[in-house]
């Protein structure tokens, strides 16, 4: 078992002084360097973009991501362009991955599954002093978040499903923080959801503090939102725009839908996610489909819950009270995987043109 961790950040401020903050705290880390060595085979077919698109983009959607790009590109001497390839979250390839999500109408529970050499080790709490909402959760490609509340009571957490026929759009990681950032129910998230460019096709699960649980099935082509509890890595209207095989989707599915029946408790039903005994979590590293992270949000607590690796306890976080400047004395949340390599912001790792672009 390879131990592993997270570290947790937290900011009160604005949002270019974030991003000068986060630039100084890359500096000293091996993320950067990390991920310009996964990146360097592919990054002339990857990093297709118009800054003025990406700009014009989220300046329409969430403009304050953009002063957070500002600041991140002078905290770090980057030009704007080379910022927006590394922090933009527009335009760039993705890797399969799993993810299991499960929602009751007091929590949402969820699995992240992909490849560890990827995983950036961060978790966040943000709380905006010019525009925007708090939002608590883990990061993907510094901006983004791959899943997390804000202080709304509104969570979010999104399932791959595939890349066949993308377009011009932003990746699900970008699309999550935005969502959290700028909207404060479910039907403000459907919304944007419909409006915003697609990159990909992935679902996007939402919960809000009325108890109301969404699957929002998004590709680049079409936007359907549906009433439901459980997701995994295929759509159930937009079936046309799944992949040819199914099966281990449709079995997570099933199991989370079967085991979930006999919890009686929130923390009985994070076991079922979480355990490594059950038949949700997954230590298919190799296939970028390992679970990393589980991950559980309350609206109505505005508590979160966050463990790394299988058969853990989870690190409880009371977003509530963070929200009235009380501070977060955890600085690092640790865990243990069965996969001998660490996460990007551990160690400096080694060129492969094998290691995964990127995660969901």
């Amino acid at each position: 078992m390879k131990q592993v961790y997270s570290d947790v950040f937290q900011y009160r401020g604005t949002h270019y002084d974030f991003g000068y903050v986060q630039g100084e705290q890359l500096r000293d880390s091996p993320i950067l360097p990390n991920r310009q060595k996964q990146w360097e085979p592919r990054k002339d077919r990857h990093f297709l973009i118009n800054p003025a698109d990406v700009k014009q983009a989220l300046m329409t959607f969430a403009p304050g991501i953009w002063d957070e790009i500002r600041g991140l590109a002078n905290a770090l001497n980057m030009t704007m362009n080379d910022a927006i390839q590394q922090f933009g979250g527009y335009y760039l390839e993705y890797g399969w991955s799993g993810c299991s999500i499960f929602t009751d109408s007091d929590y949402m529970i969820r699995n992240y599954d992909s490849h560890p050499v990827s995983y950036e080790g961060r978790y966040l709490l943000y709380q905006p002093t010019d525009q925007g909402y708090a939002v608590i959760g883990p990061s993907m490609q510094i901006t983004g978040r791959m899943d997390g509340m804000n202080e709304k009571g509104l969570v979010m957490g999104y399932n791959f499903t595939h890349r066949k026929q993308s377009a011009d759009g932003f990746l699900c990681n970008m699309i999550g923080r935005m969502i959290l950032e700028t909207c404060a129910s479910v039907e403000e998230a459907i919304t944007v959801l419909k409006a915003i460019p697609h990159r990909h096709s992935f679902s996007y699960v939402l919960l809000d503090q009325s108890g109301k649980s969404y699957v929002v099935e998004a590709s680049p082509r079409e936007v359907a939102a549906r009433r439901s509890n459980v997701c995994t890595n295929h759509f159930h209207v937009l079936d046309e725009e799944n992949r040819y095989r199914q099966e281990e989707s449709r079995r997570r599915e099933e199991a989370i839908q079967e085991q979930q029946r006999y919890a009686t408790d929130p923390y009985q039903a994070f076991r079922v996610m979480n355990d490594s005994a059950k038949e949700v979590f997954s230590n298919k590293y190799d296939a970028s489909a390992g679970t990393l992270h589980t991950a559980a949000y309350f609206p109505a607590q505005m508590k979160a819950w966050f463990a790394i690796g299988p058969d853990r306890k989870p690190v409880i976080f009371n977003f509530n009270k963070w929200l009235q400047g009380e501070k977060v004395n955890v600085k690092r949340i640790k865990g243990e995987l069965d996969y001998p390599k660490p996460f990007v912001n551990m160690a400096l790792i080694e060129a492969n043109s094998n290691t995964p672009f990127l995660s969901d």
